[in-house]
């Protein structure tokens, strides 16, 4: 997958730009509050119709205007493709496949797909398990549409079933739950079912990307509260025990205590909690293997790398880990953002540069 161009309009601090990228690692520059970030998010936008710093889409336009646009051209091994969001004042925004409007954002994934890390993304260690399954959602979204479309119906169900557990008619509860309990557990088997196929492949690919970046100092592992195994029906089946189960206890607290929306990754360090026990340094290396493995089940799928989008990541390693990431992603293309290009780092790197100032690319090499 190549992300051959980025048209953004009245998006963020850009009023009207256009960057050409590279088949490799293109690096923007700039310094803060230029515009560096803006176009990398508006690349992940392109991807997955959601943004990685704000909830509300209006938040993107340019101030003083009542829409923003981006849009990019990608070119994969199954054909060109070309993807627009627009985004409007009152919150509404429209999406556009090769010029043909589609109704969901569901619709927009898997036409152009993205891995996205920034320092923010410390987060997947240091935060909540919420977190980490947020982590494993946007991937799989990206990588199955079927996820993404069960995923939602899942989290909508679970809203429906907390607020009748909330019910004071004890009666009306146990009357109505089986009927929800049947749905959730449908949509529940699906969402299992890939994670526990993405968390397979994920631990080992992460172990070996932190290995490379580290030079083979620290050894990673990542693993996952597999309670449901086995093949999609008999997941099915163990879910709809586990909430049978738990059916007192729920209507005790008002709340479904099992199931997906409850799942966290472990990721230890050398046999350390790394969340516990890792210094921050460790804890972004951690993170950044976490999205490289990511890259790597991508690859795995398609038989193509997605674009790796890298904000502001490489001020936050050390010398010889910034050396080391540009290696392994060598094959991969890249967007890089930072203030400055430190060259004995980029020393073997083919790259192109884009300096940005005040939303606008003011030099390009």
């Amino acid at each position: 997958m190549q992300l051959e161009s980025l048209t953004l309009k009245n998006f963020r601090n850009y009023a009207s730009e256009k960057f050409n990228y590279g088949a490799g690692v293109n690096v923007i520059t700039g310094g803060n509050a230029q515009g560096k970030t803006n176009s990398a998010e508006a690349v992940f936008l392109l991807a997955t119709g959601f943004s990685p710093r704000v909830k509300k889409d209006k938040q993107v336009i340019r101030y003083g205007e009542s829409q923003a646009e981006i849009s990019g051209q990608a070119v994969s091994a199954y054909g060109s493709v070309k993807t627009s969001l627009t985004f409007f004042a009152d919150g509404k925004k429209k999406i556009s496949v090769n010029e043909a409007e589609v109704k969901r954002v569901g619709d927009l994934l898997g036409n152009i797909y993205a891995v996205f890390f920034n320092p923010g993304e410390l987060k997947l260690i240091q935060e909540s398990p919420e977190d980490r399954r947020r982590f494993m959602d946007i991937a799989l979204s990206q990588l199955n549409r079927r996820y993404f479309y069960s995923l939602s119906k899942y989290k909508k169900i679970i809203i429906q079933r907390n607020n009748l557990l909330k019910e004071s008619d004890k009666e009306l509860i146990l009357d109505t739950l089986p009927v929800w309990d049947e749905q959730l557990a449908d949509y529940a088997a699906d969402v299992i079912e890939g994670r526990n196929e993405f968390c397979s492949k994920l631990a080992p690919k992460a172990k070996a990307a932190h290995e490379a970046v580290t030079g083979g100092e620290e050894s990673l592992f990542v693993g996952a509260n597999e309670k449901f195994k086995g093949s999609r029906e008999e997941i099915k089946e163990k879910f709809k025990a586990a909430l049978a189960e738990n059916t007192e206890r729920d209507m005790a607290f008002g709340f479904t205590s099992v199931g997906p929306h409850r799942d966290d990754l472990k990721i230890t360090l050398n046999g350390e909690d790394v969340k516990s026990y890792g210094s921050q340094g460790q804890q972004r290396t951690a993170a950044l293997s976490l999205k490289l493995a990511e890259l790597e089940i991508f690859k795995e799928k398609f038989g193509e790398y997605p674009l790796l989008i890298l904000d502001d990541a490489l001020s936050e390693l050390d010398r010889s880990r910034q050396k080391r990431l540009l290696k392994y992603i060598e094959n991969v293309q890249t967007i890089i953002t930072c203030t400055h290009i430190e060259e004995e780092v980029f020393v073997g790197t083919e790259y192109k540069r884009f300096e940005v100032e005040k939303g606008k690319i003011v030099k390009e090499s």
